[in-house]
């Protein structure tokens, strides 16, 4: 007998696009909804298409996605966001990889669109990827806890990616999107900046700029995605410095409560 895949989504207040990703999520043995403090139909909905639903407030993105892991039945888990797709041509891969294997994981090809756009390079550096571990053995993969891009805790060796077909990650619907979203990931990075006592040196982010741009622009190829490429690659740089910033400038506004 095969083993069991449990897809698993974490979402909050994403009735718009938590239903064509369940859908996409049909061939799966079971699915896992995890709302943290949702307020909107996602429940509902979640619940309408067959998903097993735990609610609840969390305030660390590794303390939801750890639960989301538990509250799994299945042998392996893929783990997805409620913005991206399974293709159905993925689900034969998928299937295949983990049949007779001895890893404990998988990273899994991902294809960012923005709008209707697929942008192919120059994602890195914390503000998008075009792979990730998300299908693993229950028991292999552990969250930490920060609040923007935890750290995570492996068991177990990597198997090679799983790239013939990709994810559809619906990333960003426009720039002004994009931005926002560089935004909240730049204010959730302060807060953990600051929740450390550790928010680093104006020199020390002003390098990381250039050198994550750099990284994104030139070694993960931006220059080949046009204008498109430049953006994301500038986005990628941004982020670490708008953090410092903001933790340096607007403490006050970003500090959690019992942070130094």
């Amino acid at each position: 007998m095969s083993p069991r895949i449990s897809a698993l989504v974490v979402a909050r207040n994403e009735e718009q696009r938590l239903p064509a990703c369940l859908a996409s999520l049909a061939p799966a043995d079971e699915v896992v909804v995890v709302l943290d403090r949702s307020t909107d139909r996602s429940a509902e909905l979640a619940r309408a298409a067959g998903a097993r639903v735990v609610e609840g407030g969390w305030e660390l993105e590794g303390d939801r996605r750890n639960v989301g892991i538990e509250a799994c039945a299945g042998e392996w888990i893929l783990e997805v966001d409620a913005d991206e797709r399974v293709p159905a041509g993925l689900w034969p891969l998928l299937r295949a990889a983990i049949a007779d294997t001895p890893h404990g994981a998988f990273p899994v090809r991902i294809d960012n669109y923005v709008g209707e756009t697929l942008v192919l390079h120059g994602w890195g550096g914390s503000f998008g990827t075009t792979s990730k571990d998300i299908l693993f053995r229950k028991g292999a993969k552990r969250w930490m806890m920060q609040r923007v891009h935890p750290a995570l805790e492996w068991t177990g060796s990597k198997g090679p990616l799983i790239g013939a077909v990709g994810i559809r990650h619906e990333l960003d619907r426009d720039i002004s999107d994009m931005l926002k979203r560089l935004d909240r990931y730049s204010s959730a990075k302060a807060a953990d900046l600051l929740a450390a006592g550790d928010i680093g040196t104006l020199p020390d982010n002003v390098r990381r700029f250039f050198s994550r741009f750099l990284k994104c622009y030139i070694s993960r190829d931006g220059y080949k995605g046009g204008a498109w490429g430049f953006l994301v690659s500038l986005c990628a740089g941004l982020f670490p410095l708008l953090a410092h910033l903001k933790a340096r400038l607007e403490p006050e506004r970003h500090r959690p409560r019992g942070a130094p």
